[in-house]
């Protein structure tokens, strides 16, 4: 007989996490099910920003940034591990924006959204400060200095389903919806394991359509329901090199074209730039970034950059396809990154609620949003809504200002790791870190070590709890060891992590 859930969500980006995490925590039985990894898609190929989006105020979207702004530190406060204040630096270029628009965005920046935490904005002398020293001499002297936030985007969406399953929600990777039927009290839904090609079937009172780039192909197969909203492809692409200063800011930089481009500190030894904006009209599972967009960041970086950046100095690129509302705007670039839900219940048909648009920014509150349009259909009481802009995410559970202190504590405990490993464990699991290390008295008693200090015992928890079935999981979205691993290093976890399957199927089915 077919399980019955309250609510099935189709896809395991960071909306659909955290939808399962929300409903979840309310005391609704919910089910999730993503047809890849989770954070495969458009959620591992962000900016890294848990931002306020200070260029979409040329765009009129106040009520987006104050919403943006307002989250940004919430989930500083609930995920302090995998997020971290950030300085930016905005060199002001003359035949651009004027200093006068810039200073009046900034200082909107600052105080439309409540900060509390975060520094606010600073004028800057490019020619004396030290952030100035990168860039071209004598180009540039005037700048300002502002606040956001980095994240650890694909650990931010693991963490959301891992707090959405510890509180009942059943999370299936791998898992694609392959017959989706539309009852008078429900909705019937078979998924396929890609694996071992199982068919289940389970009954939910209200199906959640939040596929990303494959919204539209969800609606196609799950319903006859003709959307009124449509969505927008937009592709976005970013490189990685070698560091380019010393540092600790990150920069942002205008270009003739209108758009910005950053420039970020990233996992140590590098520097990541971008991104690129442009309709995209393929398949979103092939999505790669093109000789062209590469050509373009390389340029626009080096408009201002006294050492150029050249295509040959990209060591990893990305891209991602952005499911963005198409709210009619001439150019990419322009397109809102606002979210929009479309609620469809008709008369002797049970509810679905489709989501385009939204960023990772404010995936916590577009949840909250979604719950409120589906509490006619649901029953959780659980927990009270809003609960989820308090509640720690796993391994967050201390004060934002912490993370030197809890990486101390971890050396104090386990000597045996160097300050690096350290770091990478807390920024990535924070106070979970003690889970899998647990009675660790040297690093022989982690097991086989893979390269760049990724262990057996880490692999273990990470298929355990965290539903890694490849290297490719592991290296690029539950970290970035990607960067420092060989591709002989790699290939041999690849061999290691298809000896797992045993214990990825008792994982499953805990």
């Amino acid at each position: 007989m077919a399980q019955v859930f309250d609510l099935a969500i189709i896809g395991g980006g960071i909306n659909g996490c955290g939808i399962a995490r929300d409903a979840a925590g309310r005391g609704n039985s919910v089910f999730l099910c993503e047809m890849n990894d989770l954070a495969s898609g458009t959620s591992s190929w962000s900016t890294k920003l848990i931002h306020g989006g200070l260029r979409y105020l040329e765009y009129f979207e106040f009520r987006l940034v104050r919403e943006s702004l307002i989250e940004r530190e919430r989930l500083w406060r609930i995920a302090p591990h995998v997020i971290s204040p950030l300085r930016f630096v905005l060199p002001h270029h003359d035949g651009l924006r004027p200093a006068w628009r810039l200073r009046l965005g900034l200082f909107l920046y600052d105080y439309i959204g409540g900060r509390r935490l975060l520094p606010p904005t600073r004028a800057l002398d490019l020619a004396t400060a030290e952030v100035g020293k990168p860039l071209i001499p004598g180009k540039f002297h005037r700048g300002f200095e502002y606040s956001d936030c980095f994240v650890d985007d694909a650990r931010l969406v693991l963490l959301t389903a891992r707090d959405a399953a510890d509180r009942g929600a059943e999370i299936r990777t791998r898992s694609r919806a392959v017959e989706i039927t539309q009852q008078r009290d429900g909705w019937r839904v078979t998924v396929e394991d890609a694996h071992t090609g199982r068919r289940d079937t389970i009954l939910a009172r209200v199906l959640v359509n939040a596929a990303g780039p494959w919204v539209d192909q969800v609606l196609a197969a799950g319903s006859k329901v003709q959307p009124k909203v449509k969505v927008r492809l937009v592709q976005g692409s970013h490189i990685v090199v070698r560091k380019l200063y010393d540092h600790d800011r990150a920069y942002i930089f205008q270009n003739a074209d209108g758009r910005i481009v950053f420039v970020i500190p990233y996992q140590d030894e590098f520097s990541l730039i971008g991104t690129t904006d442009r309709d995209y009209h393929g398949d979103p599972a092939k999505v790669e970034a093109s000789a062209e967009e590469i050509d373009y960041l390389c340029r626009a970086v080096s408009e201002y950059l006294a050492k150029p950046v050249q295509p040959s100095d990209v060591v990893w690129t990305f891209s991602g396809v952005r499911p963005l509302y198409d709210d009619g705007a001439s150019e990419a670039k322009a397109a809102t990154r606002d979210y929009v839900f479309e609620l469809d219940h008709p008369a002797g048909g049970a509810p679905l609620l489709s989501i385009f648009g939204g960023k990772i920014t404010t995936y916590r509150r577009l949840a909250e949003e979604a719950l409120e349009r589906l509490a006619p259909f649901l029953h959780g009481t659980k927990a009270a809504e809003g609960w989820t802009a308090t509640a720690p995410l796993p391994g967050g559970e201390f004060d934002v200002f912490a993370v030197d202190e809890q990486i101390r504590a971890l050396r104090r405990d386990y000597p045996f790791l160097a300050d690096g490993h350290a770091r990478r464990l807390i920024t990535a699991y924070g106070t979970r870190a003690r889970l899998w290390l647990g009675d660790a008295a040297t690093m022989a008693d982690l097991g086989r070590e893979f390269g760049a200090t990724l262990t057996e015992r880490e692999l273990r928890y990470l298929i355990d709890h965290e539903w890694a079935v490849t290297a490719e999981d592991v290296v690029w979205r539950r970290s970035k060891l990607g960067l420092r691993l060989s591709a002989t290093q790699i290939a041999a976890l690849e061999d290691w992590m298809a000896t797992q399957q045993p214990r990825r199927s008792a994982a499953a089915s805990s």
